[in-house]
């Protein structure tokens, strides 16, 4: 295999801004998929899979880009992790999408866009830090940002599993919204995953 002994930043730095973008644009159409008619659900979530191939296609190209440099700009361990931290962004939001086609679930809960606002608001600031890598002792405030969100949606998800539980739908309707909503629940871990590699980066790279 041949080795590269230039340094190789931009191109590590183009492929995670690539996928910052990719999962702003995967939290949008969960956005869309949670307000479509139960009919367009189908095409909704086509769309979905193809975004979330997107992101293991740039997260692919970040792993062989990793075995072929020899000078990377952080530990070669910390670009793994980083990148599959992302990856796990949109592999959750996808299963959710996906499960909620699958099972043919009704309306969503009442909590459910509460949640999607939180997981786009912690989408847009991933999606701004990514191409901000090269510097990260400056991205202190979007690590912060990100793991308030996750709390916040901590506290969203356990009122939605009230409603589900103390409300009047059927057991099996109930184990099905559960099913997506601890995907959606799994995606805001997932961004603060996301943040706490960041962090962990500026923190040796201090």
């Amino acid at each position: 295999m041949r080795i590269s002994r230039k340094p190789t930043g931009t191109k590590f730095f183009e492929l995670f801004t690539e996928i910052g973008a990719n999962i702003a644009r995967s939290v949008d159409l969960l956005d869309e998929f949670v307000q479509a008619p139960a009919d367009r659900r189908p095409e909704l979530a086509a769309r979905m899979h193809a975004l979330e191939n997107a992101g293991d296609d740039a997260t692919h190209a970040i792993i062989e880009h990793l075995d072929r440099s020899f000078v990377t700009p952080f530990d070669r361990e910390d670009i793994y992790r980083l990148a599959a931290r992302l990856d796990d962004v949109v592999d959750h939001i996808d299963a959710a999408v996906d499960l909620a086609t699958l099972y043919r679930v009704g309306d969503p809960p009442a909590g459910v866009p509460a949640q999607v606002e939180l997981l786009r608001r912690a989408a847009a600031l991933t999606a701004e830090a990514m191409p901000r890598l090269a510097e990260p002792q400056e991205l202190t405030a979007y690590w912060v940002e990100v793991n308030e969100l996750e709390n916040k949606a901590d506290q969203v998800y356990r009122r939605l599993l009230s409603e589900l539980f103390n409300g009047e739908r059927d057991a099996l309707e109930v184990m099905k919204l559960k099913d997506v909503v601890d995907e959606l629940e799994a995606a805001a871990d997932a961004f603060e995953h996301v943040a706490d590699a960041v962090h962990s980066i500026a923190v040796k790279e201090a």
